[in-house]
């Protein structure tokens, strides 16, 4: 289960958790995506969120905590264990997002890829993941991810074109997790944008 994530020396498990418990702390908000999704399934309906690529758990377990069945996936085992001790009563599922046929056979609502997620897949994977996604979401279910804006990575160019592959539709698009405008074409990037915030519906 090799991705660009193990390639990197970002802090992990712990340490990566830590982070967040500090900007919490010091009065951020670290639930911006989960306020959005508990928004947007306010808005369109359902409960079942799976959240792919979940790392620590943050996002998962705030959403089991307003009530939301959430099923975490990740591929590092160092970030699940974090999760699992924190979050001791949400399903955590150790795969790949490119093979989830072993390990995820739920219908859900919403999926969502917070924290880089489509930028961190192994290159050339990225429309396997929206595939597997595409296969584990309801009819009008939404596909919610947000990621960086980089030359070197994924572009929404080919984003867009990837998810509309797989049966997507693009619904809204944001520059953060707070819903603050992306710009006035949202299949551009600007130079006062660098990150996006893209919801997409399954056909």
């Amino acid at each position: 289960m090799a991705t660009r994530w193990d390639d990197t020396n970002a802090p992990k498990g712990d340490e990566y958790d830590q982070r967040w418990q500090h900007l919490s702390a010091s009065g951020q908000n670290v639930h911006g995506e989960a306020d959005l999704v508990e928004a947007l399934l306010a808005e369109h309906g359902g409960q079942r969120v799976l959240d792919a690529g979940c790392g620590t758990g943050r996002v998962a377990i705030e959403l089991r905590r307003r009530g939301f069945a959430v099923v975490g996936v990740d591929a590092d085992d160092t970030m699940l264990a974090t999760a699992r001790r924190n979050g001791p009563d949400v399903a955590w599922v150790l795969a790949d997002l490119v093979d989830l046929d072993a390990h995820v056979d739920s219908e859900f609502d919403v999926a969502l890829l917070a924290g880089n997620v489509m930028i961190f897949v192994d290159p050339g994977t990225e429309s396997t993941v929206l595939a597997q996604l595409a296969e584990r979401l309801a009819p009008g279910a939404l596909l919610v991810a947000g990621f960086s804006l980089r030359d070197d990575r994924l572009s929404l160019y080919d984003y867009d074109r990837l998810a509309a592959h797989n049966g997507f539709e693009l619904h809204a698009r944001w520059s953060t997790w707070e819903r603050d405008p992306f710009g006035a074409d949202s299949d551009e990037v600007n130079a006062d944008v660098d990150y996006a915030v893209s919801v997409h519906r399954r056909r």
